[in-house]
């Protein structure tokens, strides 16, 4: 059989019984795609091969049908499985959380128990008899197209012979999509003839695979296979339907809206309308919030242009991530407070869903004053703008990106230097131990301790940022994590002032490294306001005396009864070191406020 069509065709593949000869299930899916706004299926958009005959006994001798679908080469590996994992991820996206499910203490046992029954018989015979398995692929593999592409969903057994068919496919025949049902494939007894092995990465012929698994369904006994093919995700469903054999019916699960939405998406695509508001974005400029994370995104994609090879194509793929959440975050924030979204955001909007949507970039960014950029961006190049995702890189890129940024805001490429100079010197003239103030993400390593020990003021003090009113409401929708929190919470630590920061800074569980990273970005940003000539903010010089007065009294107070080498002590002598060199740098830079800072 040949096809030119590009359209998919859905391929059915039953499991144990008479196979199903009327062809209910399709009733049950055309009738639960229409609920769903889907299409229903045309005679000649699916293929439901019958085998019931063959899995018990054979008819004539068939040859095993060899794999054609290869484990490709290491670096071709590794290709194919980044890509791949996008796609599963846009798919995690639209369906909600993968959920494997821990399994049953017994259950396992009762279902390779069950194999053994006579009702089982033709799960027995494919596993075991290799006749009897080539017969049921071949008749399976007469009926497919030798191009183009197929939805594949395999019930309860035919999920089996849907893992054993994906890799012995023509090789002009692509699967879009495998839907697996009721499948007992993380069962030990269903691993023949090395399956495991054989898939232990994705085939490259393969798109993604979703599996679902009813809680009431004894066959799945309470998990997904997931735990045998890690590439691949489950998700739980439950139909209310009590344990029963009913519960592993193949119309069970097709009645379920998150299993008719997979294979929906795999025949038709997105028709997905969450980003309808979006796309009629408002003329109005962003507020505070939206700057920042406008300016981290638009950071992020110049640090990838700077990349190259594998550690480009990651950084994009974690920008892809970052910047739909962040987009949607925003949204969600806009909706319920009834602010519209400014354009400029949402055309960086795109369809998550679909792995083949390109990522928008943000336009250059937008005129930034002197005073204003101090703060951002000493932040940015110190925090981490595709949190939560890890990518090493060195000083020189994250430089020469920002450059970049300060290049096309208007306030020339000196000044991104700069602000690498102010973190260095920073970090010279604090410690003499080893100090990196460039490690991103460091200052978030004692974020949260600092606002449980000031209950909340450190962040409430931030005003240099955004407005204290801002930042607050801000953190309180995105919280500290994820990268509009996580830069958020960054920077009102870096410009909180007064006796809660101080106090937060001086608690025994904020340690000297988070310490000295806080401290260490407060004087950058005085360095970096005297290399671009701009005048000193008190507030900072303020802040480190009080800070030093917490510091000072917490050790007098504690150094009364404790030992003389406590981690607590010691935590103490650092961060009164630390403080220390801070001030003194200050003063001897002429940073130090006149005799009126006191009275302000």
């Amino acid at each position: 059989m040949t096809s030119a069509d590009s359209k998919p065709i859905l391929v059915f593949l039953h499991g144990v019984g008479d196979g199903d000869p009327d062809n209910r299930w399709r009733a049950r899916l055309d009738e639960s795609l229409a609920l769903m706004g889907y299409p229903g299926l045309d005679a000649e958009r699916f293929i439901a091969p019958k085998y019931a005959h063959a899995l018990k006994g054979r008819d004539e001798d068939f040859a095993l049908p060899p794999v054609t679908v290869k484990q490709p080469s290491r670096e071709a590996a590794r290709q194919n499985r980044r890509a791949f994992e996008r796609r599963m991820g846009a798919i995690e996206f639209r369906l909600g959380r993968h959920e494997r499910g821990g399994g049953v203490i017994g259950l396992d046992a009762a279902v390779r128990a069950a194999v053994g029954l006579p009702s089982f018989a033709q799960a027995r015979n494919y596993l075991t008899d290799r006749h009897i398995r080539s017969q049921v692929l071949c008749r399976i593999l007469q009926q497919l197209p030798d191009s183009g592409r197929i939805v594949i969903v395999g019930h309860s057994l035919g999920s089996v012979i849907a893992a054993d068919l994906i890799v012995r496919l023509p090789p002009g025949l692509e699967v879009s999509g495998l839907i697996t049902i009721g499948s007992p494939l993380a069962n030990p007894g269903f691993d023949f003839d090395k399956l495991r092995e054989i898939l232990r990465e994705p085939p490259t012929n393969l798109t993604w695979w979703v599996n679902f698994w009813n809680v009431s369904d004894l066959v799945a006994a309470h998990r997904g296979v997931s735990s045998v093919f890690p590439w691949m995700i489950d998700f739980r469903i439950d139909t209310k339907v009590l344990v029963s054999k009913r519960a592993h019916s193949a119309d069970e699960y097709l009645s379920s809206t998150d299993v008719v939405e997979a294979i929906g998406f795999g025949l038709f695509g997105s028709q997905s309308k969450e980003l309808a508001f979006v796309e009629r974005g408002a003329d109005i400029p962003p507020d505070a919030t939206e700057l920042l994370a406008l300016l981290a995104l638009r950071y992020a994609h110049l640090l990838k242009n700077r990349l190259e090879g594998d550690q480009r194509d990651r950084f994009a793929g974690a920008i892809r991530s970052v910047q739909a959440v962040a987009i949607d975050e925003i949204a969600a924030r806009n909706a319920a407070i009834g602010r519209l979204m400014p354009s400029e955001l949402a055309r960086l909007a795109f369809d998550r869903s679909d792995p083949r949507a390109a990522v928008p970039e943000p336009a250059p960014s937008r005129h930034l004053t002197k005073e204003d950029a101090v703060v951002v961006l000493t932040m940015l190049a110190s925090e981490n703008p595709i949190r939560p995702f890890e990518i090493a890189m060195s000083k020189e890129t994250r430089q020469l990106a920002m450059q970049d940024l300060t290049a096309e805001a208007g306030l020339g490429s000196q000044y991104g230097t700069d602000v690498f100079i102010a973190v260095k010197r920073s970090a010279d003239n604090l410690s003499a131990r080893s100090m990196n103030l460039l490690k991103l993400g460091a200052i978030s390593i004692g974020a949260v301790a600092i606002v449980v020990a000031t209950g909340g003021l450190a962040l409430a003090a931030g005003a240099g940022l955004a407005g204290a009113a801002v930042v607050t409401s801000a953190l309180a929708t995105f919280g500290p994590g994820g990268m509009i929190g996580g830069l958020l919470t960054a920077g009102t630590l870096m410009t909180a002032g007064g006796g809660g920061i101080a106090y937060g800074l001086a608690s025994p569980s904020t340690t000297a490294e988070a310490f000295d990273e806080v401290v260490g970005r407060m004087l950058a940003l005085e360095i970096l306001r005297r290399l671009q000539g701009i005048e000193s903010d008190p507030a900072v010089w303020r802040t480190l005396v009080a800070t030093e007065i917490e510091v000072r009294r917490e050790y007098e107070r504690l150094d009364e009864f404790s030992d003389p080498g406590a981690q607590g002590i010691k935590e103490l002598k650092l961060k009164i070191d630390t403080i220390g060199r801070a001030l003194t740098y200050l003063r001897e830079n002429g940073l130090e406020p006149g005799p009126q800072w006191d009275a302000e």
